[in-house]
């Protein structure tokens, strides 16, 4: 078995590790997909959006159209979540 050594300069090795690092980074940059934060809407807000009555809005939690989220008795819902939803129709 050969093994063979390589000397380099205090600087060539800077060098190598810093290259090393900044293709890692730009890899990372490639694949790094910031977290969108949550918005929550109450209910009132989803009916001002949609223009729908508060009973559309209890149908279609009741269908498992729209997902009501709550905490105590607050109920929300994911503005994502509303928006995809939303289907296209064709006519």
């Amino acid at each position: 078995m050969r093994q063979e050594f390589f000397i380099l300069t205090k600087e060539q090795l800077q060098e190598e590790i810093q290259d090393g690092l900044k293709a890692q980074l730009i890899e990372f940059a490639k694949n790094f997909q910031p977290k969108e934060p949550n918005e929550y809407l109450t209910r009132q807000e989803v009916v001002d959006m949609l223009q729908i009555t508060f009973g559309t809005l209890n149908n279609w939690c009741k269908n498992g159209k729209l997902k009501p989220l709550g905490i105590g008795s607050r109920i929300y819902f994911l503005r994502s979540e509303v928006e995809k939803s939303l289907k296209p129709i064709t006519l």
